[in-house]
């Protein structure tokens, strides 16, 4: 049996990973129930555990998993922003996370996986456009035709993987923008498996 406010937080965690996708973080439960500390927050979590009604990966504070919901939620690093214009050199630094459930972002549980947060426009007629943020995983098999975070001659953009008579190139979805021949180098560095999008806030609707 689960007391009023452990229900209230179970209830509040699966509402939050229905609507957004995503498990809250420890500060926003705090915030969204007023606790005095975030311990509080641990004691209810730690308490939903042992019950059964969650399940806390180790060191990923928003890995949980919630038998009503079958969902598992994990998070994701946000490195920079990738171009999906002209190649730009990008700095790597983690500037976030995403919280995402594995299944419904077809992100394998085997993989590394990270996302980018996209600008320009080269890629709009594959629906990427500037703002989205892409999920992608570092793996070895990327095959022609999949949209790649690429090292091209020490530059990284986002484009489409093609090979044509066994010669790669990167090909842009946006005819004012040129394909990109390597003159040295073509390294893969992450196959997107899913994106995100958020919705400006002018375009939400209230909820009738």
């Amino acid at each position: 049996m689960l007391t009023d406010r452990q229900k209230s937080i179970l209830d509040f965690i699966q509402s939050e990973q229905r609507e957004k996708g995503m498990t809250p973080s420890t500060r926003e439960i705090q915030k969204h129930f007023r606790f005095a500390s975030q311990t509080s927050v641990m004691q209810y979590l730690d308490a939903l555990e042992r019950k059964g009604f969650l399940d806390r990966h180790a060191r990923k504070a928003r890995a949980l998993i919630t038998p009503a919901m079958k969902v598992r939620i994990t998070d994701i690093p946000i490195y920079g922003q990738i171009p999906a214009g002209m190649a730009t050199l990008t700095e790597q630094t983690v500037e976030g996370h995403v919280s995402l459930d594995m299944r419904s972002a077809n992100i394998s549980k085997s993989g590394r996986t990270f996302a980018l947060r996209v600008r320009g426009d080269s890629m709009i007629d594959a629906h990427i456009v500037d703002g989205d943020i892409v999920i992608l995983e570092d793996r070895k098999d990327v095959q022609s035709g999949d949209i790649v975070a690429a090292l091209i001659d020490g530059e990284t953009t986002l484009k489409r993987y093609v090979t044509e008579h066994g010669r790669p190139y990167l090909k842009a979805e946006n005819p004012r923008f040129p394909n990109l021949t390597p003159a040295r180098e073509l390294r893969i560095q992450g196959v997107m498996v899913s994106l995100v999008r958020k919705q400006p806030a002018g375009q939400r609707r209230k909820r009738v």
